[in-house]
């Protein structure tokens, strides 16, 4: 089997070679290709304006001066001389749940590969809420193959993506495996951080608030929360086919 990985946080990430333990632990064919710089909240974003470098870093592994797309792209179009059997993106620094997926690269990796016509998965760790926490990828190293081969069990479409997360919990402490939906945080993650130079200019930081919602029961927030790995299906069609409906009546 043929893997191709990739992930957002650039080419030296430590989740990116926590992915790559995983990858090994199925195949002996794994290709790198990731962003040269970290692009963590660039979604599904393409080069169209700036000329893409790439750089050979190691044997099968490579870097590309942009995006997470454009390196699921120049792997699969330039790099690889025989299409992959399996995308996967990850493993990502913080979980990708809720609204995490309208934002984040690692997830938009995982989808590019899908359009491209490959089966396609996203990998995340989430860490605690403690200011200055630092993040272990063990859970995800230990479960990832495991989980990942669940999947690749089932005859997987080819227009979607999994997306796993893994709890902020050690290997042996996590509570199981729960198929989820996407859910939906009841508070706002992001705030405006407004500061000023050295020379009283303004400017401003895009803010995050790591707080616990309230999610409903088998979303991804849920089993997060509650120490277990979230695998949720995700659809490049975003049609929303309740509305259609009724749009369509209303027309």
């Amino acid at each position: 089997m043929r893997i191709l990985i990739t992930n957002d946080d650039g080419i030296h990430a430590p989740g990116l070679k926590s992915l790559e333990k995983i990858a090994r632990d199925l195949s002996d064919d794994v290709w790198v290709v990731a962003p040269e710089f970290d692009q963590s909240g660039v979604s599904h974003s393409l080069s169209l304006n700036d000329p893409m470098r790439l750089r050979e870093v190691g044997d099968r592994h490579f870097a590309v001066k942009g995006t997470p797309t454009d390196c699921v792209i120049m792997g699969v179009k330039h790099i690889l001389d025989t299409a992959p059997d399996l995308v996967l993106s990850g493993v990502n620094r913080g979980q990708n749940i809720a609204e995490d997926i309208k934002y984040s690269g690692t997830i938009a990796g995982a989808f590019e590969g899908a359009i491209l016509g490959h089966r396609a998965m996203a990998l995340s760790q989430a860490y605690g809420f403690a200011e200055g926490r630092s993040i272990d990828y063990a859970c995800a190293e230990a479960h990832g193959a495991k989980t990942i081969s669940k999947c690749l069990e089932m005859d997987l479409p080819r227009d979607g993506v999994i997306n796993i997360n893994f709890p902020d919990r050690l290997p042996d402490e996590v509570e199981g495996v729960q198929v989820t939906r996407q859910g939906r945080r009841d508070q706002a993650l992001m705030h405006i951080d407004a500061r000023k130079d050295g020379r009283g200019n303004p400017y401003f930081w895009l803010g995050f608030s790591r707080h616990r919602s309230n999610p409903a029961t088998e979303t991804d927030l849920h089993a997060i929360y509650n120490g277990y790995i979230s695998v949720t299906p995700l659809k490049l069609d975003m049609t929303d086919e309740d509305l259609l409906s009724r749009l369509a009546d209303h027309f």
